[in-house]
């Protein structure tokens, strides 16, 4: 690329080639169409959406480009829902308008993405909190201008319940990147961080205290569902029958599930869908790319074509956003609750039961027939 890394915005010759884009997207009406027209956006709407970011995927610069980029779009929509006007006017209006960066930091070292074993804390310490602890894989962490961070406040509660948010800036006192790891085919910015005794204002709380569960639970069902829009445009040509039916399925399961949003308005209620998209679509690239990458012989597996990159990323894509088995759980417990066990020591479809029921009644009206004659 002739400019690597569309979040490094202390590159200034890149800066400059891409502003008059932007100017030319926003002249167009098609800016941050994630967002809603009392947030500056034109209010797309998931379908909507769905059917830009095809063509956005495509280009690792087009989602920074059209302001739709992660991890800012997340991190926009949880200021937008729980941030005070001074957080707002501070973080949000900046982040919308692309002059800064932004960086989600939740998962830790030892225990990745699940709330439950986090062990980073928050203390109230008069008008401040002060925090401690690690967490890593941060994506593009060092081109932040804020962190939104996730700990535990509470710790004589559920962590559902005892987890809060706040926003950190990344040069406070305690707060540093340890180092940043490289994910082949996907980022080399991907940070461990550290906060060792870091005094955090508490007006920097975002939302109220305890209530971080509900906010990333916000912030990623939008996420998740951007993750596989963008991915629908990592299309390959080979083995076009496969590989079109794969994706056609793929990019109908997503376009029906930003229809259900857009329906319902309330992501708990697509969780379900929102999850089987998640976990279908690192298979689905997987596929694709690895077909591509095959067709393609030793050119495919050099560093001269994409086909390699994109066949790691999606191993990356099955663990951001939460790994594939946690969502297969999400969608065997929800597909599940609609149902009651049965209480019989064969199941309802028993073919030996149902060809005895059968017989039973065909018997039945057999003797009431010939009592009638």
């Amino acid at each position: 690329y002739v400019f690597p890394n569309p979040y490094d915005k202390s590159d200034t010759a890149a800066m400059d080639y891409v502003r008059p884009l932007k100017e030319e997207v926003k002249r167009r009406g098609l800016w941050a169409c994630h967002l809603g027209p009392e947030l500056g956006g034109p209010g797309f709407g998931q379908l909507k959406l769905a059917l830009l970011n095809e063509i956005l995927g495509r280009s690792v610069w087009a989602p920074s480009i059209f302001g739709c980029q992660a991890p800012d779009t997340g991190n926009a929509e949880i200021l937008a829902h729980y941030g005070t006007e001074a957080q707002k006017a501070k973080y949000l209006q900046p982040l919308m308008d692309g002059d800064i960066g932004s960086c989600y930091v939740m998962t830790e070292p030892q225990g990745g993405s699940d709330p439950t074993l986090f062990k980073t804390t928050a203390v109230r310490d008069g008008d401040e909190w002060i925090l401690n602890g690690e967490k890593w894989f941060n994506s593009e962490a060092r081109h932040a201008s804020f962190w939104i961070v996730m700990a535990v406040t509470n710790t004589d509660v559920s962590p559902y319940q005892g987890m809060s948010m706040f926003i950190v800036d990344p040069s406070a006192p305690g707060v540093e990147i340890v180092r940043n790891i490289t994910v082949h085919g996907f980022s080399e910015d991907e940070a461990y961080t550290r906060f060792t005794n870091a005094r955090i204002p508490a007006e920097n709380m975002l939302g109220a205290e305890g209530g971080a569960f509900a906010i990333a639970q916000t912030r990623l069902g939008g996420g998740r569902v951007h993750h596989a829009m963008r991915t629908v445009a990592q299309m390959t040509q080979e083995r076009i029958a496969d590989s079109w039916i794969e994706m056609e399925s793929f990019r109908l399961l997503v376009l029906r599930t930003a229809w259900l949003i857009d329906k319902h308005q309330d992501y708990l209620k697509v969780r379900k869908d929102i999850s089987a998209i998640k976990a279908a679509m690192p298979k689905v690239m997987h596929d694709v790319a690895q077909r591509a990458l095959h067709l393609h012989g030793s050119l495919g597996v050099s560093e001269e074509m994409p086909l390699a990159k994109m066949f790691l990323y999606s191993e990356v894509m099955g663990l951001v956003d939460g790994p594939t088995e946690v969502h297969k759980v999400t969608i065997a417990k929800e597909v599940l609750k609609d149902y009651t066990p049965y209480e019989g020591l064969f199941p309802p479809s028993h073919i030996p039961a149902l060809t005895e029921k059968a017989r039973a009644h065909v018997a039945a009206r057999l003797e009431h027939r010939v009592g009638n004659l």
